[in-house]
């Protein structure tokens, strides 16, 4: 390939809300192949694929341009969006360029390269039946073309809903494809196609084929769901007279055990947590039902009906199911961090060679070569995306995690920006860097800096209970005795703090320390898991600390009288 040859690629989802992560595996490649040969000869756009009517055109719809932004991919062509976007091939929505789709369509027609069918949907179901019950493949058989002209000019006088079926040549089609080689489709495979809808929008077919040649594309990297449909992509572009750009189809990402990666992978999770606690209607929250009735009804009802995004996170959160991370926003409210995710990413189907595993954008920029694109599924790994996320924050200076965790929490956790001061905020972070696999780690951590005293519940756990019994002295016993000795302290510090309470341990509890600082831990956090336990009595305050270990010994009943 010339280096002086403009290479164009495009992404091209359809307005479905949040970005699959194998659609942002499928845009990176795009950009990684393109600006490998410099933004001079290489570009990528962005098209936004909204002929199905069914999907939303609302602003959630385009969430995916919010998850593309966040992953720090941009595009050079295509809808302005932040620091992307412009170019002039557009419009780059599908739903604004009927016009030029009628044009070619009307072409095909003239040629007879296409022709109007105005078989009902049921009429197509019984010919499906009756193929069926002869165990044959079904295959359009043509019968739109022994209408006459003036059948069809009656039936389109007549208002009569048709649509617009290609006529495929009756011979094989080959493609090449530069990751999977040669794939031939013989002819009867292939039947003529619905390439116009009745509802007078473009099939996908019909648009991705005019879109890719009006606006340049000289390279389709796309995932290998798409394999199927490309056969039909050629003998369009040969009936229309485009060039056929380069062809290259990426494996599927797949789960740990063997299916399929999808967004229905959170709706099952979910329908198994509802069959297991048995619930026919939906859970009540504080304002009433958690999903409202007809839509709980219509889930139920139908295995392929799924809830909508907020809904799926209400139930969720109400049943304390965690969702399996699938789209990318699910992985950035975990906190994961956008560069890991594209490097984890990067390596579902792509090798850099040698042993390298961990690397940046630039680095599969400069060496991105559609030659190491395996054939095989790659299967995604969420423990080893964590354990590149952990190296990757334990890499930080404690500044850089303090800015990155500041950014996530006004995101995500919005209180921990509005309850705490920036010196609590950098003892939270300092506190939690190196014990933290993901952004979300200190929040959870310390979720009881930001609630308020009377909202700490001291958990029913098996290691609450090991902590607050035992002795004498009991964990109770303890907290009684410390809490006067802590309320004296003029200094509110790591030191202090430390030599207060393992003094008190060497001759109350036999210097076993963990005697003392679990009823601690379990007073102000109400459980037994939390940051170091000096840097949590910290952060929470003298005030915040005594409160808290009174209201304990009142819930447990040891509250001294």
């Amino acid at each position: 390939m010339s280096p002086q040859e403009l290479i164009r690629t495009r992404f091209a989802p359809s307005p479905s809300g949040h970005l699959h992560v194998g659609g942002a595996r499928t845009a990176m490649f795009c950009l990684a192949f393109a600006k490998r040969y410099g933004s001079d000869h290489g570009q990528m756009l962005l098209r936004i694929e909204d002929t199905d009517q069914r999907r939303s055109s609302d602003a959630a719809s385009m969430a995916f341009l919010e998850d593309l932004e966040w992953l720090g991919i941009s595009w050079d062509e295509g809808p302005k969006f932040g620091d992307s976007g412009g170019g002039d091939t557009g419009p780059y929505f599908q739903s604004k360029r009927l016009s030029i789709y009628e044009e070619h369509l009307n072409g095909l027609l003239e040629r007879g390269q296409a022709y109007r069918a105005f078989e009902t949907a049921e009429q197509l179901n019984e010919k499906r039946a009756e193929a069926r019950a002869a165990k044959q493949p079904y295959r359009y058989d043509r019968a739109a073309l022994e209408l006459s002209e003036k059948q069809v000019s009656d039936l389109l006088a007549a208002g009569t809903p048709y649509v617009v079926r290609f006529k495929v040549p009756d011979e094989a089609i080959t493609v090449h494809d530069e990751v999977l080689g040669e794939v031939r489709t013989e002819a009867r495979q292939l039947d003529d196609f619905i390439i116009w809808k009745a509802d007078g929008f473009p099939t996908y077919h019909l648009a991705v084929v005019i879109d890719d040649a009006l606006m340049g594309v000289t390279h389709v990297i796309r995932g290998q769901e798409h394999l199927n449909n490309t056969p039909k992509h050629v003998v369009l572009q040969d009936a229309l007279g485009f060039d056929r750009p380069i062809y290259a189809h990426l494996s599927l990402i797949m789960n740990p055990d063997g299916s399929k990666m999808s967004k229905r992978d959170q709706d099952k999770a979910l329908r198994r947590a509802v069959k297991e606690a048995g619930l026919e209607e939906s859970p009540s929250g504080a304002s009433g039902p958690v999903i409202e009735a007809a839509s709980w009804s219509a889930w139920l009802a139908r295995k392929d009906a799924q809830l909508q995004p907020d809904e799926t996170e209400r139930l969720a959160q109400e049943l304390g199911v965690q969702l399996p991370e699938i789209n990318v926003n699910d992985f950035r409210r975990a906190g994961y961090l956008p560069e890991v995710l594209l490097n984890y990413l990067a390596l579902l189907g792509w090798s850099p060679g040698g042993d390298l595993e961990q690397f940046d954008m630039a680095f599969l920029i400069e060496n991105f070569d559609l030659k190491r694109v395996v054939k095989s599924p790659a299967r995604f790994d969420r423990d080893k995306l964590l354990a590149f996320n952990l190296d990757a924050i334990q890499a930080m200076s404690s500044s850089q995690f303090e800015s990155r965790l500041r950014t996530y929490c006004e995101a995500e956790a919005p209180l921990f920006i509005e309850q705490l001061t920036d010196l609590q905020f950098k003892q939270v972070a300092a506190s939690n860097q190196e014990r933290s696999k993901t952004l979300r780690d200190p929040v959870d951590a310390c979720q009881f800096l930001v609630l308020p005293t009377e909202s700490i519940k001291i958990q029913d756990s098996k290691s609450v209970r090991r902590a607050m019994a035992g002795g004498p002295p009991t964990g109770a016993d303890h907290l009684r005795q410390l809490k006067s000795q802590l309320a004296d302290l003029d200094l509110w510090d790591v030191a202090t703090l430390e030599g207060v309470v393992e003094a008190y341990a060497q001759e109350h509890a036999d210097g076993k320390l963990g005697k003392v600082a679990q009823p601690l831990r379990v007073a102000v956090t109400g459980t037994t898991v939390s940051p170091p336990i000096y840097d949590t009595l910290v952060m929470l305050g003298q005030t915040g600390t005594i409160a808290r270990i009174e209201q304990c010994l009142d819930q447990t009943g040891s509250h001294a009288k």
